[in-house]
């Protein structure tokens, strides 16, 4: 009897281990089954189609992760240029990507060499494309230096192609980034056989886009009558109805947008805390991206070899030849020295960086401690009568002329048109009001309590009315009947400072820096629209889905 009821237990285990195991499989399996209606998803017959088998967003080309956490932003050293701009406060920064190096020769080359072939400088119609994106090699000028050698070989030689790309503006980087994030959207429809890259002739109007892409993919198609057959994610019905198509965004083969870090981000990455956060947050502060309180490294192997590229001193850009310098006499090679514990290179040194944000000495008291950013535009598609969105031609591009006289195009033929954001969008809203968020609570006019008594015009205004925290110079610029440009300064003597909207900040020292300014804490500011020969940048795009990356792989 004993032994019949032991058997009898383990008979009824067995019995309960198979329910449990069916019923395991059965829940692993109901991916593709709806837990709002029990309707199937990404049947063949149509019908709802989504990727249920993604895990977690892929790293772009060039980048590397960052996990996001909290951190102390601003100043750790004296403020000896008493500029009173970096005041300390806590923040928490959400994961994302940033470039394992700053964009190279080489790379800003590739995008100069599309622009090419897309938008022929030959052709008038878009020569000030090409030429707006080129960088300035005159930054390279000094009226007391020869320097004649990298005006004219820095930016297209290869012995400077893995070196960062200067002269370039931040309105520049932005539209590097914006190309960037097209081509690399580009190749991933290809590898994941939605589309197939066009070698044929160029046709500028119908460029990739990727919002264009995204909105209405069918317009984007190459031409060819076998476009659709040589995709082999589409799926027939027994109807003859196509489906898989083209890729939305719930396939997860679109990346975000390549864009400029924040600076929150550019301080919070360039710091490298993923090793050191205890010590950092609670103990001290870091004041380099590496360990330790001085520039020198103190390993055994290569101790008091210098950790970055920056100036040594007066008429020192990089120490004794042959002794123990850092290098380099103006930019070096990226790569060239150690990364910090996130990986990325340079991160003080070599070249300073544009950041998205725009430009204010002061923090609120009451900044948001959540991916704090100043800059945001808000702008929605341009729609037609029709109901589809209006697409930029080649007849529709217009052209800024910016404070400094030089031209770009504001948009590029096969991009959708981007309009200011209205009533629409901001009816009855409290987070946001307006299209433009800039100047939200920074001391200007419109953040004043009686604002409605200064004027519009600061050239009329009194005097007490031009006391204006940011009542920067006004430049003219403007053209006459036969086109040509006509430049005047603004000589008024009221202006008060040379902050406004269009001032961007740049973090990090450069080549042409002393040490104090390889402090990730520490801020400058430069015109949007100029270029100099120790600013460069690099791209970060925004992570999505779990904070840590592989956590999804794990529970899976």
């Amino acid at each position: 009897m004993h032994m019949k009821k032991v058997v009898g237990i383990k008979f009824l285990f067995i019995i309960a281990l198979t329910i449990v195991t069916v019923g395991c499989k059965k829940s692993s399996s109901s991916k593709n089954t709806s837990r709002a209606t029990g309707w199937d998803i990404n049947s063949r017959d149509g019908g709802f189609q989504y990727n249920t088998d993604f895990i977690e967003q892929e790293t772009s080309p060039g980048l590397v992760f960052i996990e996001g956490g909290t951190f102390t932003k601003g100043r750790v050293q004296d403020d000896v240029m008493h500029d009173w701009n970096n005041t300390p406060n806590q923040q928490h920064v959400m994961s994302f990507y940033m470039d394992e190096t700053e964009v190279t020769n080489k790379m800003y080359l590739e995008y100069l060499d599309w622009i090419k072939q897309y938008y022929p400088p030959s052709e008038p119609n878009y020569r000030a494309i090409y030429n707006g994106a080129i960088p300035d090699t005159l930054v390279w000028r000094n009226r007391l230096g020869y320097d004649e050698v990298l005006t004219e070989n820095y930016l297209r030689h290869p012995a400077y192609g893995e070196y960062p790309v200067v002269g370039v503006s931040w309105i520049q980087a932005v539209e590097f980034s914006k190309w960037r994030t097209d081509r690399v959207n580009e190749l991933n429809l290809d590898k994941n056989g939605y589309r197939e890259i066009s070698i044929g002739e160029p046709d500028p109007n119908n460029a990739f886009n990727t919002d264009r892409y995204t909105i209405d993919p069918s317009s984007m198609d190459t031409g060819e009558p076998d476009t659709k057959r040589r995709n082999r994610n589409i799926t027939v019905d027994e109807e003859g109805n196509e489906s898989g198509i083209y890729a939305n965004r719930e396939t997860g083969v679109l990346v975000p947008r390549y864009r400029l870090p924040t600076e929150t981000e550019w301080e919070y990455a360039a710091l490298g805390l993923s090793e050191v956060r205890e010590y950092n947050l609670y103990r001290g502060r870091k004041k380099y991206p590496w360990d330790g309180q001085y520039t020198r490294s103190e390993k055994r192997k290569i101790k008091g070899d210098q950790l970055a590229n920056f100036k040594q001193g007066k008429g020192d850009y990089g120490g004794i030849a042959g002794w123990s310098d850092d290098g380099a006499d103006i930019t070096n090679a990226v790569k060239s020295y150690a990364p910090n514990d996130f990986g990325l290179y340079d991160m003080a040194g070599n070249v300073a960086e544009w950041v998205a944000d725009v430009y204010r000495p002061t923090i609120d008291d009451e900044y948001n401690d959540f991916n704090y950013y100043r800059g945001n535009v808000y702008t929605k598609n341009a729609i037609n009568e029709d109901g589809t969105v209006k697409v930029i031609t080649s007849d529709d591009i217009i052209y800024d002329t910016l404070p400094n006289g030089k031209v770009v195009a504001r948009n590029l033929p096969g991009e959708i048109l981007q309009i200011p954001i209205d009533e629409n969008e901001t009816f009855q809203r409290t987070n946001f009001n307006r299209s433009n968020e800039i100047n939200f609570r920074d001391g200007d006019r419109r953040s004043s309590r009686q604002y409605e008594n200064f004027s519009d015009d600061e050239d009329l205004a009194t005097d007490s009315e031009t006391s204006l925290m940011y009542n920067a110079p006004r430049n003219s610029i403007a053209k006459d009947s036969t086109g040509n440009i006509i430049k005047e300064y603004d000589r008024s003597n009221k202006r008060t400072t040379l902050i406004n909207d269009e001032a961007r900040v740049y973090k990090g020292g450069s080549w042409k820096d002393r040490e104090y300014w390889l402090d990730p804490a520490q801020r400058r500011y430069f015109p949007q629209y100029m270029a100099t020969d120790y600013i460069g940048f690099r791209c970060a795009m925004s992570r999505l889905g779990s904070k840590s990356k592989n956590k999804n792989k794990t529970k899976n």
